[in-house]
């Protein structure tokens, strides 16, 4: 589509982008310009925006001191060739100058060689004099020498040289070969592709119009991450709630008002729809060879449109968020959560990760501790955390725990919903120590009604050697039969516990500071003489 150029008829607007709401996998992107009218305008133009722009998803309205009624927008997709002589111009500045630095270089090589082949020279026209010198002993021993480490010296020299100037050389060759890369890329044609928005437009009179147009682009995203901070003394966790917004749209945001949602703008609103489920014979399969899945439909974004008035007065405006000093203002409605950020967004259309902080905040926890003896000989810490009733949805993301500032390791957080409690586990303390011995395997010597039986007891020490009194829920477990001829059974406990499914044994222990507990259970298995048990590797 081409339209001409009339100053009188169209008018190009400057805009910048001023807010961003980031999506999973995409961003709404508003822009604003004020332009002058005079009244005889029929439409306003909006160049250079990105080709990652959904040209369905473009809405435009405005406001000013004079009355405009906004009539249709369109998309234009415009291919640019940018100016490069200056650029040309400077590369072969670089490559002159480089080349002046290889000739130098050679010069000093060159230099070099010819008196290297001096001294060779030197060297055999010298060398029947000083053997007949040294005969008829005109020459010492120590002038010969001499002049020996003279030749081998220069020698030494110029070749060390000489390698230096031609590794610089090599340098130089490296250098040259990625400016000429570089300037061939510069010459070859590579147009640019933008689009151009026009606003069909009725103006009343004279005066400023401030424009804004939204519309959504794809190649942008953010997912939450957190820093979890544990300390160990104030019983409190505190929480870095953090996004990782990533984008290359092809535009930068720069000082925007910056809004992170996790609505999915582009899987549109009407459910998916079912698609036959086709089976056949083995035969017909071999032919395709899978079953085609039930399809999503294809979603058509809503058609381009633009803001219609009632009359000239009546137009759009949407007011910006007040900036606060830090944080982020969050909502929810239904399913989706909304954090609005105080204060500028800066994230450059470089497509790497950009951290920002949504907020920070500390939550008051309580601590257990976990152990499974018959594993590890170790007692994990977990710490229990509560989010706030009116706090934030936490969603699901990557979490960095630090344990009294300490790194621990990785988690992954689910959603967590306010007020929902959640469990952090923060890696293995020392200050419990758990010992687990197997204090008895006896072998009844009889064998009773043609079974013989096995017993078996343990014992697991508990030393809490920290000064304060923990909590620690020990897991154990005996040997499951998955024959009906083997036969477990629990003969003995302590303390008393009710045996669980799958042969496991569960206790929950208040151990004070300093105090060693004791757990002893025993267990028997019975199967006949003849029948060969596996799996008591214990």
């Amino acid at each position: 589509m081409t339209h001409p150029e009339t100053p009188s008829v169209r008018k190009t607007v400057s805009t910048q982008v001023v807010a961003v709401t980031v999506y999973s996998n995409q961003a709404l992107v508003t822009r604003r310009g004020v332009v002058s009218l005079t009244g005889a305008e029929r439409e306003l133009v909006i160049n250079s925006l990105p080709v990652t722009l959904e040209t369905d998803s473009v809405r435009v309205g405005g406001t000013g001191t004079v009355g405009v009624r906004l009539l249709g927008v369109s998309s234009d997709r415009i291919y640019t060739t940018e100016p490069v002589a200056e650029r040309v111009a400077q590369l072969n500045r670089q490559i002159q100058q480089i080349e002046a630095e290889k000739r130098n270089l050679q010069a000093q090589i060159d230099a070099l060689a010819l008196q290297a082949r001096f001294i060779e020279g030197l060297r055999e026209k010298t060398e029947e004099p000083f053997a007949q010198s040294l005969s008829r002993k005109n020459l010492s021993l120590s002038e010969t020498l001499d002049f020996l480490n003279f030749l081998g010296s220069q020698y030494s020299e110029y070749a060390i040289a000489s390698g230096d100037y031609r590794t610089q050389q090599q340098e130089l060759d490296k250098q040259l070969q990625a400016l000429h890369a570089t300037l061939h890329n510069i010459q070859t044609p590579h147009p640019k592709e933008s689009f151009t928005l026009v606003v069909g437009i009725e103006v009343v009179g004279e005066g400023e119009f401030e424009l804004e147009v939204s519309y959504i682009v794809n190649r942008a995203s953010w997912t939450p991450l957190y820093d979890l901070r544990v300390d160990s003394t104030n019983q409190t966790v505190n929480l870095s709630y953090l996004a990782e917004v990533t984008q290359n749209t092809g535009e930068d945001w720069l000082d925007v008002a910056l809004t992170l949602s996790t609505a999915k703008p582009g899987l549109g609103t009407l459910p998916p729809k079912l698609e036959p489920w086709y089976i056949d014979t083995l035969r017909s399969r071999t032919l395709q060879r899978a079953l085609p899945r039930p399809s999503l439909p294809t979603i058509a974004a809503a058609p381009a449109e633009a803001m219609f008035p009632q009359d000239e007065e009546d137009l759009a405006n949407e007011a910006l968020i007040p900036a606060e000093n830090m944080g982020a203002f969050v909502s929810k409605e239904g399913s989706v959560v909304t954090f609005k950020l105080n204060g500028s967004g800066n994230i450059p259309s470089d497509g790497a990760p950009h951290k920002i902080t949504i907020f920070n905040d500390d939550y008051p926890c309580s601590f257990d501790y976990v152990a499974m003896p018959r594993l590890v000989s170790f007692a994990y810490l977990q710490a229990n955390v509560t989010n706030s009733s009116d706090g934030a949805t936490l969603l699901p993301g990557k979490a960095n725990i630090f344990r009294d500032h300490v790194f621990v390791g990785t988690t992954r957080l689910e959603n967590i919903a306010p007020g929902q409690e959640f469990i952090l586990n923060l890696g293995i303390d020392e200050g419990l120590k758990i010992e687990h011995s197997l204090v008895e395997r006896q072998v009844d010597k009889k064998i009773i009604v043609n079974q013989r039986r096995t017993t078996y007891a343990y014992r697991v020490i508990i030393t809490n050697l920290l000064n304060q009194e923990v909590n620690l829920k020990l897991t154990e477990q005996l040997p499951v039969s998955r024959n009906e001829q083997i036969k477990v059974r629990l003969t003995r406990i302590q303390p008393q516990i009710q045996l669980g499914e799958m042969g496991i044994l569960e206790w929950e222990l208040s151990v004070l500071p300093q105090e060693r507990r004791e757990i002893n259970y025993q267990f028997t298995i019975e199967h006949p003489p003849e029948l060969t048990v596996v799996g008591l590797d214990i």
